[in-house]
């Protein structure tokens, strides 16, 4: 065993030791343990928690890798995950929190006075957890696949293990202190190399800064006042790209899959749940604050990751030799990640390997999702921080994967089982038993999602989050800011939302993937604010065909927006 690949079993096998000792310590020991982690969670960790369950694979595998291949049309995924939280916190988290339950079908099915409400929630829930989770699933099998030299399926395999026995242990409560410890990790290996890249290419220990600055005259060939930016633009177009700070999204689109991303974060029930861990209003609006603070840490720097691989990558593999390649190329090669079409010799037998977009022979394929994890060694840092990177997306991964299924087998053991089925006959021991299994099958089935993903982390997340925004979002907006909406158009409005997004998503990806026929030229990543527009639009008009809520109801909701004397 080599030094790198020790160091790797012990930085990434310290850390699960240190998620399974936390999980064994902080033990749900009743349903509301399980659920929402007691209710009186300190809004900092909380919101270390949220950040952690939020910021998932996708933004630390694939985020940086997507906007190193995107450019400028990867903005819209910083803008819309972030703004996202904007919106929760200044419209949702409080006063869901005064609300009091534990999760988003429990409001529902209260607010809407309706089972039936609540079990569409539940099915919503589900649908777009798995969906989530898929993502999440893929990005462990890819980092364990490389790290512990075994294939994608083995890898999620091992993650599957892994998640079940922290998420069916400790639940909510167990996640949560879990998932402070994760973002420690991640956010510690997602800064450190692109510190040292900054600090190697520009000069400048900050990436933010250092990706507007100028290159270093070692890596612009002897040249001075060489911007990056302008060095990767000028490497992009002689391949026969768009220079990489142009954009090729319409306007339409880009404006459409920011607002996705934006509402679909606010919708998100994984998200959503980890505001009723605190004990009052004040403490989910502080909650929100902290969450962006830190989620801030690691948006602000995806960025200059992108930029700083990208012009290593093109410099390292366009137009050298096959056989030349150094070692990190023939490692991920292996786990089948980068790949070499047509390779073919010429006259001299070398095989002289392209990025040309239009290249026939010998044109190398990266899958995008390695960027973040491959950067460390491709700019030949410490195998101390290869080995952090791996922990780093490893605690990624399975972090939010622990929030998906806890939520998963919430909605359905407590929304539909013990609220629906049993009318709350269920006694606190049988439902978290029942909780508990239900995880564990979730986390199996997971696990078959993320062998077999139906598109590359990023987006198969984005999909999640434009169902969110075609569900959750309207229904949830409307319940607290509007006593006339009721059951019928709450029912109404989320069964033809969801209905629509997920409709187009499956014909645009699997059925006809020409962008022609897009609708107004929306992609499949935006096309959840459409949904979102038409699930406002049926539940305003059906609940003005049908009765107005009871009393009750209209002074329930009018009594969520008043703050409390009580706050502090």
């Amino acid at each position: 065993m080599d030094n790198l690949q020790l160091m790797i079993y012990l930085v990434a096998g310290g850390s699960f030791v240190l998620y399974i000792g936390i999980s064994i310590w902080a033990r749900a020991g009743a349903t509301k343990d399980f659920y929402v982690g007691g209710g009186d969670i300190k809004p900092y960790i909380a919101g270390a928690a949220t950040a952690a369950g939020w910021m998932s694979a996708a933004s630390f595998i694939s985020m940086a890798g997507m906007i190193s291949f995107l450019g400028y049309d990867g903005s819209v995924y910083l803008m819309g995950w972030t703004g996202g939280f904007v919106l929760l916190a200044m419209l949702l988290a409080p006063y869901l929190r005064k609300f009091g339950k534990y999760t988003v079908p429990d409001f529902v099915g209260d607010r809407y006075y309706s089972d039936a409400a609540r079990v569409v929630a539940a099915i919503c829930t589900i649908f777009i957890s798995f969906t989530y989770v898929a993502g999440q699933m893929r990005g462990a099998g890819i980092v364990f696949s490389r790290f512990l030299q075994v294939d994608v399926v083995t890898g999620v395999i091992i993650g599957v293990v892994i998640v079940f026995f922290y998420t069916v242990m400790g639940g909510m409560k167990g996640i949560i202190y879990t998932q402070v410890a994760q973002y420690c990790v991640l956010i510690t290996a997602y800064l450190v190399p692109a510190i040292f890249l900054s600090i190697m290419t520009t000069g400048h220990f900050l990436p933010q800064t250092g990706m507007g600055a100028t290159l270093l005259p070692a890596f612009a060939d002897g040249q001075t006042d060489v911007y990056i930016l302008d060095r990767l633009n000028g490497l992009l177009t002689e391949l026969g790209f768009t220079a990489y700070t142009d954009g090729t999204k319409s306007t339409i689109d880009v404006f459409f899959i920011t607002m996705a991303l934006m509402c679909g974060t606010a919708g998100l029930p994984h998200v959503i749940v980890f505001f009723f861990t605190v004990p009052s209003m004040h403490g989910a609006r502080v909650t929100a604050a902290w969450a962006l603070f830190f989620i801030a840490l690691l948006y602000t720097t995806a960025p200059a990751i992108a930029v700083f691989a990208r012009t290593t990558l093109v410099q390292q593999i366009h137009g050298q030799e096959y056989k030349e390649m150094p070692q990190w190329f023939t490692t991920w090669e292996h786990t089948g990640l980068i790949k070499v079409q047509n390779m073919t010799e010429d006259e001299h037998g070398r095989i002289t390997l392209s990025l040309h977009d239009n290249a026939t022979e010998n044109k190398v394929e990266l899958d995008r999702d390695i960027v973040v994890l491959a950067n460390p060694e491709i700019a030949q840092l410490p195998n101390w921080v290869i080995a952090l990177v791996a922990a780093g997306g490893l605690a990624a991964a399975l972090s939010t994967s622990a929030s998906l299924l806890l939520v998963i087998s919430s909605s359905f053991a407590h929304d539909v089982l013990s609220k629906v089925a049993m009318k709350g006959r269920l006694s606190d021991k049988a439902e978290l038993l029942i909780v508990r299994i239900t995880a564990g099958v979730s986390v199996c089935i997971a696990g078959l999602f993320g062998i077999y993903p139906p598109a590359f982390v990023a987006q198969v997340v984005a999909f999640a989050f434009g169902l969110a925004a075609s569900s959750f979002f309207p229904v949830i907006i409307m319940g607290i800011f509007s006593t006339r909406m009721n059951k019928e158009g709450a029912i109404a409005g989320m069964i033809s939302g969801m209905t629509f997004t997920f409709t187009y998503i499956i014909y645009t990806v699997f059925i006809n993937t020409d962008p022609g026929i897009w609708w107004f030229g929306i992609s499949p990543e935006g096309i959840g604010v459409l949904g979102m527009l038409i699930n406002f639009t049926v539940a305003f008009v059906v609940s003005r065909l049908t009765s107005p809520p009871p009393a009750h109801i209209q002074e329930l909701v009018q009594d969520i927006r008043m703050p409390s004397i009580t706050e502090k």
